[in-house]
């Protein structure tokens, strides 16, 4: 931007002289075909600079060459002797701002030549030369033009001088930044495997039943592995290094991983929260489902961490494109917002609202900046909109490819009857929370086109009750425990409720009341829609029943003893069998004498790296005409890690600490059908 303004100011500048040299030749007489000449040149100087074309060097030469002709023009002439030195004062000290010696240099150069010829034609009329005054006025115009160049030159040298300092300085300071975030990611890396320890053994002792002590070592590892992730997501945005890792995903998936993560944060605020997905959303797309997890991920904790009361407000819908959809995430809190200073501040990374020693939010004040490089990355925008005490929403759009088009959520044709919305809405302390609520619901019934009625009172339900067909009565906690008896034997005689509750509400016995699990969402609603009271497991995971890879033999090859306890006792209780090696090598040995149905290989080993040991295990299936499944499982994470291995020629990929989300979701993909089972069942 300055190179183009300093080139826009010096064409302003020549413009300006030669509309007077136009003027000047036109009065004195000048040769007529000259002017004309001008004005085009002039003309070809802004056509060239607006539009960029041709290179950037070369329109340098053409407005130098531009110049130095018509500075020529002018001095040539005989009227022009007291003007000479005055024109090219004026075009060396604009030409300076384009930092080249050279080109006061040639301008020095032409001024003599110039000078020489006006001399000359002053000493042939001997008009001009005679006089002392005038002899004494043409050295002292000559000694000034030659020290505004001497003062152009040094003023060019300096700037040179400074640009260069401050290139090495950059330099510096970037290779310090490199530095830095080459050793935020070494200890990311490194940490993984000790956190990787403390959350596979919590989860051990959890099993065990060794008291809550455990569940507060697992609520730390976890804590500390997300900390560690977000070092590790930071330096890759920072260097714009983050790589994409598409695969197809369930979009009701991707909601209940969000709700599940709701659960998992500390709400010591008892903050609502309230889900709302428009059923119009394809079943499945294609994108970065990862990213996307951090992305709601970072969204939550910033909004749980800023709201001291009230709720927050989950949005999913979207957009039909060529490609596929806009996603467009929309997380909306009733916390204490923020000013626009503070908005900006939130994309450059490192920003935390309260940085006092005292402050009551935790984290370290790299979410904000995550969310938008992954944001950008894979192609879409953040906007954030906030006020001071009046909360805050984030919405994020991103581009996603679409597998499956059919509508995520959808009513069974021979569903019928009229549904009926009971919420107090007194009962809120934020009256946004409210709001919240009849969003989703009519949004919800919008996109499945159901019939929706509020009630807030027994009064207006029986009124409603005697003039619609009322079948289905949705509501929160608090409602029903102000009338459970009336709604238990309601639900007796045919009309089905359901409860939004927290974890220990407890039904009256012979009640067929349904509850939901907070937070609300759509998921569990349209599924008692469609099933009525028969509805269970109206938890929307992947895998509604635990999956089991009975009689499954794995070896689990790390370096690590304590990684390999770990791993044994969590794929134990998948009813694995399994066997271990603290080497590449002693894996090689053992599969060439025993038989296995998958191998998870770590990847940093000494003498032999898990990428080496792999293909020689490739090699030897191949000798013994037998089929090697190897997963890489180890704690080198980073963005792209997944492909680069699946390059390599790994079947699939486990990142440390071990998501036991993933661990399924990867065995059901690489064992054969056979292999896997559900509810005690073989597939």
């Amino acid at each position: 931007m300055n190179r183009q303004r300093t080139e826009r100011f010096i064409i302003l500048l020549v413009t300006l002289a030669c509309l007077g040299l136009t003027v000047e030749s036109i009065m004195l007489g000048w040769e007529f075909w000259v002017p004309p000449l001008i004005i085009i040149g002039t003309i070809g100087l802004w056509i060239m600079s607006l539009s960029g074309k041709p290179d950037y060097q070369v329109r340098k030469w053409y407005y130098l060459i531009y110049a130095m002709l018509s500075a020529l023009f002018h001095g040539v002439h005989e009227s022009s002797f007291f003007d000479v030195s005055i024109v090219f004062m004026l075009v060396i000290v604009a030409y300076s701002f384009l930092n080249h010696v050279y080109m006061m240099n040639l301008f020095l150069i032409e001024y003599f030549i110039v000078m020489g010829i006006q001399v000359f034609l002053a000493y042939r009329a001997q008009s001009l030369v005679s006089d002392p005054l005038n002899i004494s006025r043409l050295i002292l115009h000559m000694t000034a033009t030659v020290l505004i160049y001497f003062s152009c030159v040094k003023a060019i040298t300096d700037r040179q001088t400074g640009e260069e300092a401050s290139k090495e300085l950059e330099a510096r300071i970037e290779a310090v930044d490199a530095d830095m975030e080459d050793f935020l990611t070494n200890i990311s890396h490194e940490l993984r495997t000790p956190v990787n320890v403390v959350n596979g053994m919590s989860e051990l002792l959890i099993k065990k039943n060794a008291g809550e002590e455990a569940f507060s070592i697992k609520d730390a590892g976890i804590r500390l592995a997300y900390q560690i992730e977000d070092i590790q997501d930071y330096t890759e945005c920072k260097r714009n290094k983050v790589m994409l890792e598409e695969e197809d995903y369930m979009s009701t998936s991707l909601i209940n991983d969000v709700v599940t993560s709701f659960r998992l944060i500390n709400n010591e605020n008892k903050l609502e929260m309230v889900v709302n997905i428009d059923p119009n959303v394809p079943t499945m797309m294609k994108g970065d489902l990862n990213k996307l997890h951090k992305i709601f991920r970072h969204l939550l904790d910033n909004a749980v961490k800023f709201t001291k009361q009230g709720g927050i407000y989950v949005k999913l819908n979207a957009e039909t494109m060529d490609y596929g959809v806009n996603l467009c995430i929309e997380v909306t809190d009733t916390g204490i917002g923020m000013d626009r200073k503070a908005i900006e501040s939130l994309k450059k990374g490192m920003y935390q609202a309260n940085k006092k020693r005292d402050r009551s939010s935790g984290g370290i004040g790299l979410g904000m900046f995550i969310v938008h490089g992954f944001a950008h990355e894979m192609g879409g925008f953040v906007k954030v909109e906030s006020e001071k005490r009046n909360g805050t929403t984030v919405r994020v759009t991103i581009p996603q490819k679409v597998s499956d088009p059919t509508p995520c959520l959808s009513l069974s044709p021979d569903f019928s009857g009229d549904v009926l919305f009971h919420v107090r809405s007194d009962k809120y302390k934020v009256p946004k929370v409210r709001d919240f609520y009849r969003s989703m619901a009519a949004n919800l019934a919008t996109g499945i086109h159901a019939r929706l009625y509020s009630a807030e009172t027994i009064n207006e339900i029986e009124h409603l009750r005697g003039s619609i067909d009322v079948s289905y009565i949705f509501m929160g906690q608090e409602e029903y425990e102000a009338n459970f008896e009336y709604f238990d034997e309601m639900s007796k005689n045919g009309i089905v409720i359901a409860v939004s509750a927290n974890p220990g509400l407890k039904t009256s016995p012979g009640s067929k009341v349904i509850l939901m699990p907070k937070p609300l969402y759509a998921y569990p609603v349209v599924k008692i829609l469609n099933e009525g009271t028969d509805a269970r497991d109206i938890e929307c995971a992947d895998n509604i029943v635990k999956p089991a890879f009975r009689g499954v033999r794995a070896l689990v090859v790390d370096d690590e003893p304590m990684n390999l306890v770990v791993a044994t006792g969590l794929f134990k209780d998948y009813e694995m069998i399994i066997d271990t090696a603290e080497s590449g090598k002693e894996a090689i040995s053992k599969f060439r004498n025993n038989e296995y149905d998958i191998v998870f290989m770590d990847h940093m080993m000494p003498e032999m790296d898990g990428v080496e040991a792999m293909k020689q295990i490739k090699h030897i299936a191949t000798e013994q005409n037998t089929s090697a499944r190897v997963v890489a499982l180890t704690a080198n994470a980073v963005s792209g890690a997944r492909e680069m291995f699946i390059r390599e020629g790994f079947d699939g990929f486990i990142a440390k600490p071990i998501n036991i989300a993933e661990f399924e979701r990867v065995m059901q993909r690489v064992l054969p059908g056979r292999a896997v089972s559900r509810g005690g069942e073989k597939a």
